[in-house]
């Protein structure tokens, strides 16, 4: 873990004491590999729009993670932000209507990943998870499972996804001018 991702993990309050725990373990150990385990985590950390989060995994991300795999978590991140407001209005508007319509929406990235599909449709479900998307984390969890991953590898995935998520909001809750308890 680089210095400026445990600088980061010194500066979450005592409420976070738990998330701060979380982060260090989910990024070490799993079934992901490292390079997956990165990917999940920087598309997460853009998703949650937190720089100082991004830039410390970042820093970390070269010893773990390819350059095409950093360019696919950002993408990720990217696409997704579209793709999940576009899908959880289409599902929560509920008029079939919409579904027929064509989104004439560009997902070239999707189809075309730096890395690799698999592992791009990942960080796509993890983003999809932070965003609370159901129709695109059900799609991107089956593609996934279909590649050949494991529930093991999606619970892991989505565990990096929430704490990284949990961590950009107590790295917030520091800025926050919240008096203390009396």
């Amino acid at each position: 873990m680089s210095a400026a991702l445990e600088a980061l993990r010194a500066q979450l309050p005592e409420a976070a004491k738990d998330i701060k725990l979380n982060l260090q373990s989910v990024l070490q150990d799993g079934s992901l590999s490292p390079a997956q385990r990165y990917g999940v985590a920087i598309a997460s950390a853009i998703t949650a729009r937190n720089t100082e989060l991004c830039a410390a995994l970042l820093a970390d991300a070269p010893a773990e993670a390819t350059p095409a795999v950093v360019e696919d978590a950002k993408a990720a991140a990217a696409v997704m932000a579209m793709n999940n407001v576009y899908n959880r209005f289409r599902h929560m508007v509920g008029k079939p209507s919409y579904a027929e319509k064509p989104a004439r929406l560009r997902m070239n990235r999707l189809v075309q990943p730096a890395s690799n599909k698999l592992d791009f449709e990942l960080f796509a479900l993890a983003v999809s998870a932070i965003n609370g998307c159901e129709n695109c984390i059900r799609a991107h969890e089956q593609a996934v499972i279909a590649g050949g991953m494991t529930e093991d590898q999606v619970n892991d995935a989505v565990r990096i996804a929430a704490t990284v998520n949990a961590a950009a909001v107590s790295l917030e809750m520091v800025a926050l001018p919240i008096p203390a308890a009396v």
